[in-house]
């Protein structure tokens, strides 16, 4: 935006406002009579058309003005578009919920890679007003939405996750941030999920964060990735094991309570079967391996009091 500089009044053209009923001239007579000194217009550069403040320009040419003070916008129709209808939910004549609701489409129109609550904050409308506008409205269907502070963000975080995996399987020589654009995600989620597939770990869609309901949403394996029945290479006490936590992630008591999270996190980092944790141990540096022996006693003596803990609740509730 430019500094504010006096141009002539006959050199603007009407702008493409978001009032659906156009200026009021009740507003319009009440500036005129008014002598307290008015904000600059917003004006494009490239095309003279006003872009705010045309119930000034109104008033300007009842008081018989010939010039005015305009600060200059330069940019597309589209973004000065959402500059005017911003200017106008906060400043002036407050716009209809009827001019709300019709910029509200026309941005979804124009930027529909925009999140509802980024939409939201330009119409001055809630965001659940944009989400019910979105969903009757024509437009592309997109993997990802930009929010208000500018990051792409999944609509479905598990999806994500899914393409991330195929098409590093598909390209695994494609950088971070090649894999990230085309399924949608971050390149902080594409780093995780290869390294996951370099662990065998992705072996199903995971769970992402769910910005509607604003749960933590840590991301684990989908419970069908665990077997119903003792799989080849599994013992019955690993199977159990792995049913058992599979449940638990299906647990809504544990899953939406952050404590319960806490829980499914520690679960989840540990492996599960014997032969991991062989292999674990062989790559233990042998400068360490003294370190980590202490290290893990005095974790499993942790886990050990945890499960007093469980023993006692469990005793009283008999």
């Amino acid at each position: 935006m430019s500094a504010p500089v006096l141009v002539a009044i006959d050199s603007l053209l009407a702008s493409d406002s978001p009032r659906l009923l156009g200026e009021s001239d009740d507003h319009v007579r009440v500036l005129a009579e008014s002598d307290l000194s008015m904000p600059p217009l917003i004006v494009s550069r490239a095309t003279m058309r006003v872009i705010d403040g045309m119930h000034r320009l109104c008033a300007a040419r009842m008081k018989g003005e010939h010039a005015i003070s305009v600060c200059f916008f330069e940019g597309d129709e589209r973004d000065a578009f959402l500059v005017a209808v911003k200017a106008n939910a906060v400043n002036g004549l407050p716009l209809t919920a009827a001019d709300r609701k019709a910029a509200a489409t026309r941005i979804i129109a124009a930027k529909p890679e925009w999140s509802d609550r980024a939409i939201a904050e330009v119409v001055g409308l809630s965001a659940k007003s944009v989400a019910a506008i979105r969903a009757t409205a024509d437009g592309p269907q997109l993997h990802s939405r930009i929010g208000r502070d500018g990051k792409h963000r999944p609509l479905d975080a598990a999806e994500g996750r899914r393409r991330a995996r195929r098409l590093i399987q598909e390209q695994p020589t494609a950088s971070l941030r090649e894999i990230a654009q085309a399924a949608g995600i971050s390149p902080g989620t594409v780093r995780d999920v290869r390294a996951r597939l370099a662990h065998r770990e992705e072996t199903a869609p995971e769970l992402g964060k769910d910005e509607r309901n604003g749960c933590d949403g840590t991301a684990w394996p989908s419970p069908s990735a665990v077997p119903t029945e003792p799989a080849r290479g599994y013992t019955g006490q690993e199977s159990d094991a792995m049913r058992l936590i599979a449940q638990l992630r299906k647990d809504p008591a544990l899953r939406f309570s952050e404590a319960g999270r806490t829980l499914l996190r520690m679960l989840g980092a540990h492996p599960v079967e014997i032969a991991e944790w062989r292999r674990l141990a062989q790559s233990v540096p042998a400068h360490r391996v003294g370190e980590l022996r202490s290290l893990a006693q005095e974790r499993a003596g942790r886990w050990r009091e945890f499960a007093s803990l469980l023993q006692e609740r469990d005793s009283d509730a008999k």
